[in-house]
């Protein structure tokens, strides 16, 4: 099923406070490294997938928890100034997930984290009452690895979506426990569109191949799939046609979040009815505005802002 001009979007996923070092070229126990930057910013696939669309113009509503803490409140403070809804998230008595994310020189990363109330978050599966959807026609599951009570019922979590007459999406992440298609197999039949970069994707069909790889995952199910290529841009693969979009031509920072921002800013250029392709090169541009700055989230501008910087950004070959 193609997922056409989404009037909004109910999304179920992290809420991270990430602190961020930079730069960090090498692990020396015992040791002190210098560094130039240590920072505060907000993670989480959920909270980041949710913030983009918020600052895109699109309706969006998290469903989440976060901790009774500081962390907690500036979090639920950065994504409300965004616009997002935030009705659906609760408060948990233990401490928000934190991420420390240690960033080198080319904006690789070595992530450090602790779920805290993620790990409490979502002990039942979602309720998609009329309130809860209200305005919204699309669902979206960001990284249930990442919660540990959602990786256990997110399929009937979609198909619940599906039967309330939502079109779906799953971003995949990275599974830390290494059960990758065991838990997202069952998934992938209530899945519009799977999202997933090139490792995950090799890792869920057992593949080498990414093309291949995204073939086999809509032969499991996935009406269509988008495979997150880095530097490489992105793929769109569909019933109807495989396209390959080229990033732009930007110098990397820090790459955390810009996948959760790249699918963001798909699903928010389907809310403006434009096509896969247009959505795939729209996307690359808000990961490219991403990865710029330190902090997922920090680059990111309004549509308007991100279309004007396209016109005169430069395309990789």
């Amino acid at each position: 099923m193609a997922v056409e001009a989404l009037s909004g979007v109910l999304s179920a996923g992290n809420i991270v406070f990430d602190i961020l070092v930079r730069p960090v070229e090498r692990i020396a126990w015992n040791t002190t490294t210098w560094v130039d930057s240590i920072e505060r910013h907000m993670g989480g696939n959920g909270a980041s997938t949710c913030y983009a669309l918020g600052k895109l113009g699109v309706p969006v509503r998290l469903i989440g928890m976060v901790g009774r803490d500081a962390f907690g409140d500036e979090l639920l403070a950065r994504l409300a100034s965004a616009g997002v809804d935030l009705g659906a998230v609760s408060r948990s008595r233990g401490p928000t997930a934190t991420t420390v994310a240690l960033v080198n020189s080319q904006g690789d990363r070595f992530l450090l984290h602790r779920f805290g109330a993620s790990a409490e978050a979502f002990t039942e599966p979602v309720e998609f009452s009329p309130a809860l959807r209200e305005g919204l026609s699309h669902f979206h599951l960001a990284n249930a690895f990442a919660l540990p009570q959602l990786r256990r019922q997110a399929a009937e979590v979609l198909r619940r979506a599906r039967a309330a007459s939502l079109t779906t999406s799953v971003d995949t992440g990275w599974d830390a426990q290494g059960r990758w298609l065991e838990d997202v197999g069952p998934c992938l039949p209530h899945t519009d569109l799977l999202f997933a970069n090139q490792d995950e994707a090799c890792r869920l069909s057992g593949l080498e191949d990414p093309g291949a790889a995204a073939r086999r995952l809509r032969q499991l199910g996935a009406a269509s799939v988008v495979l997150k290529l880095g530097g490489g841009g992105c793929a769109v693969f569909t019933a109807e046609a495989e396209l390959r979009v080229p990033a732009f031509e930007v110098q990397a920072v820090d790459t955390t979040g810009a996948g959760d921002c790249f699918v963001g800013a798909f699903l928010a250029a389907l809310h403006r009815g434009r096509s896969y392709e247009e959505a795939a090169r729209f996307a690359n541009a808000v990961a490219a505005l991403s990865i710029q700055h330190l902090g997922g989230t920090a680059g990111l501008r309004s549509y308007e802002e991100t279309l004007a910087w396209m016109e005169r950004a430069r395309v990789r070959a």
